[in-house]
């Protein structure tokens, strides 16, 4: 058995056995001495911290409560100006990046359609369908499980040996809901004006089947609906009604487009003079645009199952799940109910060292939460495939930080459990040895011995911005990953990537 090495732990710090006394006391290490050094990420030397779970089998059950040290390093100025820093960090992170690239493709495309045929009788309609269509088939895509864990193992498919520079950059790919939104607005603008040319051919008479006009009339106000429940703000205040209105709404207009589709279609085939509606539609990509986008939304649901759950209180703020109806990979999560066409909660997954079974954490943060906390049921219904999180991205980098508060750190456990990577970790929560147990509190210490653990309780809430970048110059690492509450994890990665340190966090729609 390999101790920690010396170098690493802190001057005057106390190391305790598994003492419950002593962790409810809340006993904190004191004075800690760290160096001042500058962030040169590109130019930082290895450092002398462990590489996996063999070098700290003799702290499996060795930790410590923690006070926030008192000494910390004064954190360098931020790089840029203040409203740069606001457009680049804020206002045009890499999702409204993504966002940005695709609706102003949309606009470019959709103003070189209006000049394009301004000057004659009318804008054509199976090109103006088919840009609704494949916008809609994409916003549906990017959201598929499969098409999910797909761009993630692309995107770590880079060497170590790679720029930092470039996987920093790879990492972002948990944006991708940039695409997904860019595409959803820019249907709704092409399917505005597919509305206006139907409203006018009726207006005309070019159209007399009112069975079209009423269809694209109930399409646009379905389209709309799901738009407006999707405003961050409004689907923060009621996410309920929010899932509600993007599923049974979504799905509802999916099955309309299909109708407007053969009806439109069985339309032009007679202009034509084809015979065939079956032949006239498959050669038209709207066609497959919608059977692509259908079987995006069939496909899940088609593994739709109840599955047995073994609970486990760890206390009357926490509960951990197990299951055993499959092995869980790296970094991945599920999503479990009681109500499968109301509701899904989505949770990161633990997987067991010997890949027989899984855990995941469920803290009271809610009314189902505190539910499932107070009456645990024995079974859940599950569907689709696990998908892959944030936290994969770890395994990009050389050395990394994880921040974690609260239940945060059952996502932290699903990346060490399943992959010894190096880390410093930092977690800070009530009282943790009494709201998430001794099994979970080991966990922490086998993946790092020195593992800065906080207890609010005794402490008060640390200075995060200030910890982390501490840690991060200690343990000389190349990025920083953030599982918190929404507006903590945007506070550490604006306070890590301001002062040019990759840092990385859930986002409200990753």
């Amino acid at each position: 058995m390999v101790n920690p090495p010396k170098a690493l732990l802190p001057p005057k710090s106390v190391i305790y056995e598994s003492s419950t006394e002593d962790l409810e006391k809340g006993v904190h290490v004191a004075n800690h001495e760290i160096a001042h050094d500058e962030a040169h990420i590109e130019q930082l030397e290895p450092a002398a911290i462990h590489r996996g779970h063999e070098s700290i089998s003799s702290c499996a059950s060795t930790w410590r409560i923690s006070m926030p040290p008192s000494n910390l390093p004064v954190l360098p100025y931020k790089r840029e100006r203040r409203g740069w820093r606001t457009i680049r960090h804020i206002l045009l992170t890499v999702y409204q990046r993504l966002f940005s690239i695709v609706f102003i493709a949309n606009m470019i495309a959709f103003v070189i359609l209006l000049a394009t045929y301004s000057d004659r009788s009318g804008w054509p309609l199976s090109n103006i369908a088919t840009a609704a269509s494949a916008n809609i088939m994409v916003a549906i895509l990017i959201r598929q499980e499969y098409v999910i864990n797909l761009l993630y193992k692309i995107c770590c498919l880079a060497p170590l040996s790679a720029p930092l520079r470039f996987r920093r950059v790879l990492a972002k790919v948990y944006h991708f809901g940039g695409v997904h939104s860019g595409c959803a607005v820019s249907s709704v603008v092409w399917f505005l004006l597919f509305t206006a040319c139907i409203t006018r051919d009726f207006a005309l008479g070019k159209l007399s089947d009112t069975a079209v006009l009423v269809v694209t009339y109930i399409l646009l106000a379905l389209l709309l609906s799901i738009c407006v429940f999707a405003i961050p703000r409004l689907r923060f205040l009621s996410h309920n009604s929010f899932e509600v209105v993007h599923r049974f709404a979504g799905w509802t207009a999916l099955a309309l487009f299909w109708v407007q589709f053969l009806l439109v279609s069985n339309g032009l085939r007679k202009m034509v003079g084809s015979d065939s509606l079956g032949v006239f539609v498959i050669k038209t990509p709207t066609f497959w645009f919608l059977l692509v986008a259908s079987l995006c939304i069939i496909l899940p649901w088609l593994r739709l199952r109840k599955v047995e759950a073994y609970p486990e209180i760890l206390s009357s703020h926490a509960l951990r799940l197990r299951f055993n109806y499959t092995k869980m990979g790296l970094c991945v999560g599920i999503r479990i109910s009681h109500s499968p066409l109301k509701e899904w909660h989505a949770f990161a997954t633990i997987p067991e060292p010997d890949g027989s079974s899984f855990s995941l954490i469920i803290s009271d943060a809610g009314d189902w939460t505190k539910q499932q906390i107070q009456h645990p049921a024995k079974k859940y219904w599950v569907r689709g495939i696990p998908t892959i999180g944030v936290l994969h991205m770890a395994v990009l980098f050389k050395r990394v930080v994880i921040v974690t508060t609260g239940s945060g750190i059952g996502p932290c456990l699903s990346l060490l459990v399943s992959r010894p990577i190096a880390c410093r970790i930092l977690w800070s929560t009530p009282n943790p040895l009494q709201v998430y147990g001794e099994s979970i509190t080991q966990e922490v210490a086998k993946a790092d011995p020195q593992a800065l653990i906080i207890n609010t309780r005794a402490s008060g809430r640390p200075d995060m911005v200030a910890l982390t970048y501490h840690l991060f110059i200690e343990s000389q690492a190349e990025a920083v990953f953030v599982i918190s509450n929404p507006v903590l994890t945007r506070k550490v990665v604006y306070g890590m990537e301001s002062r040019g340190i990759p840092a990385y966090g859930p986002i409200w729609d990753s």
